[in-house]
Formats: C-alpha cells, sequence, structure tokens
C-alpha cells in the first residue's frame, strides 16, 4: 500500500478486506510508515469487538544502541579523533582529552591501533600518520549505518561480534501479529450498543442493533489470598472417597496419645520389641501411664504373651504391666483398629452374632525417626481392615490393588515381610518415577490369633489388614522427590496457590458422606 495513509480503524479494515488479512503487521507498519505499537493498539481494538483475530509472532532484529547511533551520524570515536588531530596538529594528548572527553578515551587507542596517529614521546604530541594523511576509511560508521539500514544479511560474522562487544549494537525482539478475519468481518464500524433500553424493547429495535458483549476477562478482579488445599488435603479427601465407595465406614481417630498396650500389646508386640524403644517412639512424661485399659481383657493379652494359646507358645517372657500403661504418642492407626476390633468381640460375646465390618481410619501418626528424603517424625496414615469369615491373603491383595487402581496407582508390587501382630505379613511398594525406584508405601497382614482371640472375636473369622502412607502416594502424584518439600517447615507455601480451589459438589460425594454432610447442615 502506498505510505502516508493515516492510520485509521477504517483505513485498516480496507487494507485487511484487499489483502485477506494480514501476513505480517511489522512488514506492513514498514511499508505505510506507521508506528508498529500505534497499529498493534487499531488491531487490538478490531480484534475486541470480533472482527479479526490475531496471530502473534516473535522477529528478532540487529538494531543500533543509542551510542551506536551517535557513532553512524558523527563518525566512530578512532575517527573523530583523527578529524580533530587534522585540524590542530601537532596536538597536545591532554589537549585531546580536553577536548572530546569520553570520545578520546575511547578513540586514541583505536586510531593508535590502527596506525592512524603517531606521538612524539618526548613531547606528547599527536600528528596524523603516513598512512592516514591521505584519509581514512571510518569502517564502524558505515558497518552501523548498514546496520540502520537493515542490511546484517551481508555482513560478516567478525563484524557483527566486533559491534556487538563495542555495545554498538544489540538483539531487539518485537511481537507482530498475523490477522485474520472473522465471520463477523466487514468494513465499516458498526456502533455497539452497550444498554439494553425499554424504548428497543418497545419498538423491537434491539433486534437490529449489535451489542457490545461482557468483557468478562477484566471484571474477574484480584486473586483470593486463601482458599487453596494442600496436597496432602486433596489426597486425604480422594482416599476418603475411595474407601468410603469401596463399602467401607470411617472409625474416629480423636486419640494422638495413645497407651503402650493399645499400640503395642494388643497387637502381640512383644515389650522387647526394638519399635518400642525411645529411638522409634515419643514416650509422655506427663501423665506418664493410664489407668483407661480392661482389667479382663489386659489380664487375657498378658497371658498371650507369657504362655500363649489358640495354638501359640507365646513370646515366654515376664510380661510387666508397668511398660504397658505407659503413654506414647501412636505409632502407627492400628491401635485404632484395635479398639474396633476389640468392641466387636465384646458385642459377639454380648450377642453371640457376629457382624462383619469393613472398616478404615486416616489421621497423624507419630514416630521417632531420623529425617530424609522419605522419612518424617510426623505423617499421616490410612488404615484399614476386613473382618469376615473366609478371608485369604488373595483377598488382601484384591482389596488393595483395587483401592490403588481408584487413585491412579497401578504400578505395585507386593514382598512377603514380617509383623509381630500379622501372618502372612506383605509390604507393598509404588514406582516412583522422579526417584526412579521402588518406593515403600505401606505393610499389610492377616491379623494372627494370639492377637484378635483374646478380643472375643470368633475363631472362624480372619481379619485383613493393611497400613499405607499418605505422603508417598502424594509424592508420585505430584511428582515431588522429598517428602520434607510436601509436609514440615521446608515446604514452598506459594505452592499451595499453583493448585486451584477445589469444591465437591454433593453429587459428587459417596451416598453415605452426603447423607452425614446433609444431618450435618440440618443439625
Amino acid at each position: 500500500m502506498a505510505p502516508g495513509l493515516p492510520l485509521t480503524r477504517e483505513n485498516l479494515l480496507t487494507v485487511i478486506d484487499e489483502g485477506d488479512g494480514i501476513k505480517d503487521s511489522i512488514t506492513l507498519a514498514h511499508s505505510a510508515g506507521w508506528d508498529h505499537a500505534k497499529l498493534v493498539g487499531v488491531i487490538k481494538s478490531l480484534e475486541s469487538i470480533e472482527y479479526v483475530t490475531t496471530t502473534p509472532f516473535e522477529e528478532e532484529k540487529w538494531t543500533t544502541t543509542d551510542e551506536g547511533k551517535q557513532y553512524a551520524a558523527a563518525g566512530s570515536p578512532e575517527a573523530q579523533v583523527v578529524g580533530y588531530v587534522k585540524a590542530h596538529e601537532p596536538c597536545p594528548q591532554k589537549d585531546l582529552n580536553a577536548t572530546l572527553g569520553a570520545i578520546a578515551k575511547v578513540g586514541f587507542g583505536a586510531a593508535m591501533k590502527n596506525g592512524w596517529l603517531s606521538m612524539d614521546k618526548a613531547t606528547k604530541e599527536v600528528s596524523l600518520s603516513d598512512k592516514a594523511k591521505s584519509g581514512i576509511e571510518d569502517t564502524v560508521a558505515d558497518l552501523l549505518k548498514e546496520v540502520d539500514n537493515d542490511q546484517t544479511d551481508s555482513m560478516s560474522k567478525a563484524d557483527m561480534d566486533m559491534l556487538r562487544k563495542r555495545k554498538l549494537i544489540h538483539l531487539t525482539k518485537t511481537t507482530g501479529f498475523k490477522v485474520d478475519k472473522t465471520s463477523n468481518f466487514r468494513t465499516e464500524i458498526v456502533k455497539q450498543e452497550t444498554e439494553l433500553t425499554q424504548e428497543m424493547i418497545q419498538n423491537k429495535s434491539w433486534k437490529d442493533v449489535q451489542f457490545k458483549p461482557y468483557n468478562l476477562k477484566t471484571a474477574l478482579g484480584r486473586d483470593l489470598g486463601g482458599g487453596h488445599l494442600h496436597p496432602l488435603l486433596k489426597v486425604k479427601t480422594e482416599i476418603r472417597n475411595i474407601l468410603l465407595l469401596m463399602g467401607f465406614e470411617e472409625m474416629p481417630t480423636n486419640r494422638f496419645l495413645e497407651s503402650s498396650f493399645w499400640n503395642f500389646d494388643a497387637l502381640f508386640q512383644p515389650q522387647q520389641h526394638p519399635a518400642r524403644d525411645a529411638h522409634d517412639t515419643f514416650f509422655i512424661t506427663s501423665p506418664k501411664y493410664t489407668n483407661r485399659i480392661p482389667k479382663d481383657y489386659m489380664h487375657d493379652v498378658k497371658k498371650m504373651h507369657e504362655v500363649g494359646g489358640y495354638g501359640s507358645i507365646g513370646w515366654r517372657y515376664d510380661w510387666s504391666e508397668e511398660e504397658s500403661r505407659k503413654n506414647i504418642l501412636r505409632t502407627h492407626t492400628t491401635a485404632v483398629s484395635t479398639r474396633v476390633l476389640y468392641e466387636m468381640g465384646q458385642d459377639y460375646i454380648r450377642t453371640g452374632v457376629f457382624k462383619p465390618k469393613k472398616c478404615f481410619s486416616i489421621d497423624r501418626v507419630f514416630r521417632n525417626e531420623t529425617l530424609d528424603a522419605t522419612h518424617l517424625a510426623e505423617f499421616h496414615q490410612v488404615e484399614g481392615f476386613v473382618a469376615d469369615r473366609n478371608l485369604t491373603l488373595g483377598n488382601l491383595i484384591g482389596v488393595i490393588r483395587e483401592f490403588f487402581r481408584r487413585m491412579g496407582l497401578t504400578d505395585l508390587r507386593f514382598k512377603p515381610a514380617y509383623n509381630p501382630y500379622t501372618e502372612p505379613s506383605m509390604e507393598i511398594f509404588a514406582f516412583h518415577p522422579m526417584l526412579d525406584k521402588w518406593v515403600e508405601i505401606g505393610n499389610s497382614g492377616i491379623f494372627r490369633p494370639e492377637m484378635i482371640r483374646p478380643m472375643g472375636i470368633p475363631e472362624d473369622v480372619s481379619v485383613i489388614a493393611w497400613g499405607l502412607s499418605v505422603e508417598r502416594p502424594t509424592m508420585i502424584q505430584y511428582g515431588i522427590g522429598n517428602i520434607r518439600e510436601l509436609f514440615g517447615h521446608k515446604m514452598d507455601v506459594t505452592t499451595l496457590k499453583k493448585n486451584p480451589v477445589c469444591w465437591l459438589h454433593p453429587g459428587e460425594l459417596p451416598e453415605q458422606q452426603h447423607q452425614e454432610e446433609t444431618a450435618k447442615q440440618e443439625s
């Protein structure tokens, strides 16, 4: 198009219509003599009324710096020094420095290097060399003019490097736009109404006018500072919903403080077991002991430890009631399962009817462990058990696989293990892609008769159980390599804002949980 045409929306619409769009806004601005930034503003105004759509692209171009522009117009520093010396030779160097200042500091050395000047060491007077008397070629200024004329393609790499090192040119990036017409495109601007008036409704003129669309992008307001959920809370909610959908009921987990009896002894774990010493367990100093343990049940547990029963010979040691009454921070949520199983056994003794159950708990546990990339002193555990007749290890593996399948973790392995209170026992491993190794995420097994028979559980009933870490599946799902970056003082709190607010619609909740939430609201 011919340069000189004013930059207006109407003129630009004509250009777009004639060219069936704009392939390159930078080229158009150059050919029309328009300022590219102003052209982009007009294009964006047409896009806001949905006349056109834009596709951005980036163009890199070498341009002269402010210093380079000065040298392109007045000559390079070395050329300016030569010009001054030619007019004043022989010229004392101090006069040269006083007159040209910074130009002399830069140009004198370059002129001497080019062999354009000579200096009398005794008098410090500067004169033109024989080489310069016939004239000099100011290559630097000529190269800068080529850059200004966008002729860098013909310049050598050595010349470009020289100008770049002297900070006379720099690489600029300009965002240009490809412009395409939309189905709403027209060559004239139609006034868009902003309000639907009573008059428009009465005379039905609203059918023939175009309304300006709401710009909801700028009406969203500033980001809220709160409401973001921690990844552990999200995964805990997901786990809870999965287990509820699988037919499990949640057990109460309000006892962070537990006795050694329910945490260890009731699980048929010997009092000399290394897990019970101060290196693995947090002991409470006040109150140090508890007296809230059923006496008959304590007697049965003591007997099981000392002499055995139900085909077992026990651990063969003198069981200490004082050790059993020590208060601790619970080391696993199996202590929760122990209490519930005891209540189930007592209910069977009272009624003579055993009621099968599927229960789970999810809450914090505490271990006096050395902190590293996969271990914390305080973490979360999900514990579950199924109590029924005719249960086998295959049922346990099936339940665990189904649970993790619903969580999106299908790469699992099971390894035989030893636990004092389960037999057989298995460790559960999942593959961590970031650590590139198998990570232990839980333990499982079938509760031993020595544990469940003193509770009152019938002899033909089996209890399959498992305990799973919540942190480690969370690390795998969120790609976190260090557990301390997920939970604890080393966690970057700003990462919470990268996760959107999580709203659960009542229709998405398991039916049982939905009923509980509704009951809470009604109460």
